[in-house]
């Protein structure tokens, strides 16, 4: 049986891309994963993370990477048929419809994990898939552990490419000092890497706008 796994890096920072992989294996090569040391991203050090990359994809039956950037995030936030969570659905469904696993298990965005899993199956070609829909599946799960593995190493890569063209960007994270002051002084300079439709980005550009104008 091929069973598909499928996770996500970078939902919540406030720039650059949301990667959403696809995994797919061999249900009996499954062990070779555990022997590997393959388990949720965020349990693994990004060395480790880094190592893994290519050698759970020699593995691999097929595998698939979407970079999803911030202005169809920002689309899909901003509409009032769409949300992020209906975003990753629909990746994840193209991802199903490429690689055609019996078997698909995602990790959940949403904790209405049903309703997440019904919405999914409407963008399916083959209806036939079964479909494993859980919350924290990255943990459970060995294939949505490699999944995560190389969404995570992506995400990564993606950020270190974004800082060495324009600096400490920090973390991404709404949250963290850097992030926020990075914003401050180049969302005019390079308004493609950030998603506008974050509270953090608006608040703090609005901030900024509003003392530009009581220098005057």
């Amino acid at each position: 049986m091929k069973v598909l796994g499928i996770d996500e890096a970078g939902k919540g920072p406030v720039l650059g891309d949301l990667v959403i992989s696809g995994y797919l294996i061999d249900e009996k090569d499954e062990p070779k994963l555990k022997d590997l040391g393959v388990k949720d991203s965020k349990l693994i050090s990004p060395s480790k993370r880094e190592y893994l990359f290519e050698k759970v994809k020699k593995i691999a039956k097929g595998y698939e990477i979407l970079e999803v950037s911030p202005k169809e995030i920002d689309e899909a936030v901003l509409s009032e048929e769409m949300n992020l969570n209906k975003l990753e659905a629909i990746k994840s469904a193209i991802i199903i419809n490429k690689l055609k696993p019996d078997k698909a298990i995602l990790d959940s965005p949403s904790v209405n994990t049903e309703a997440y899993k019904e919405y999914v199956k409407t963008f399916l070609k083959n209806k036939d898939v079964e479909l494993v829909v859980e919350n924290k599946a990255d943990y459970k799960y060995l294939s949505v552990g490699a999944a995560s593995i190389l969404a995570k190493v992506t995400r990564d890569r993606g950020i270190e490419k974004l800082k060495k063209k324009y600096g400490n960007l920090g973390s991404g994270y709404p949250s963290d000092p850097t992030t926020k002051e990075f914003i401050k002084n180049n969302f005019e300079k390079c308004p493609e890497i950030f998603r506008k439709s974050w509270k953090t980005f608006q608040n703090l550009v609005k901030n900024k706008e509003q003392k530009g104008l009581g220098q005057f």
